[in-house]
């Protein structure tokens, strides 16, 4: 009876650890096809949306590239993990430098996506409306 238990939980835990393999085997779904636009889908995306996004992505960029005075700045961040090395916080200083790093890195990403904000603005928003 011992050896049946055993060997019925053994099953169970096999069929357990084969299943997510399983699932992992089948083929990933097609990728999504090109998104279309209605005009006055267009139209609401230019007159509510991009004005919004092309003036988050002003005020980030213009925030990352303040002076030390400037909370959230790269300046700042530097500034601060310096003050940190002064009182031999190191590992505060560390994790401050890596911060600004990082939000340094996100200049290019913004630069990019102000550049497709305007392309899109410039092809599929009108002025007149």
């Amino acid at each position: 009876m011992l050896k049946h238990t055993i060997a019925a939980c053994l099953t169970a835990a096999g069929l357990v650890a084969l299943a997510p393999a399983a699932s992992a085997q089948s083929t990933p779904p097609p990728a999504p096809g090109p998104i279309t636009l209605s005009p006055e889908e267009s139209q609401l995306l230019c007159a509510d949306w991009l004005p919004k996004l092309t003036k988050r992505t002003a005020k980030l960029t213009e925030r990352i590239n303040g002076g030390p005075e400037i909370r959230g700045s790269v300046a700042n961040l530097k500034a601060r993990a310096e003050d940190q090395r002064k009182k031999n916080h190191n590992d505060f200083a560390d994790k401050l430098q890596k911060r600004a790093d990082k939000r340094s890195g996100h200049l290019p990403e913004l630069a990019a996506a102000k550049q497709k904000l305007d392309s899109f603005t410039g092809a599929h928003c009108k002025a007149g409306k």
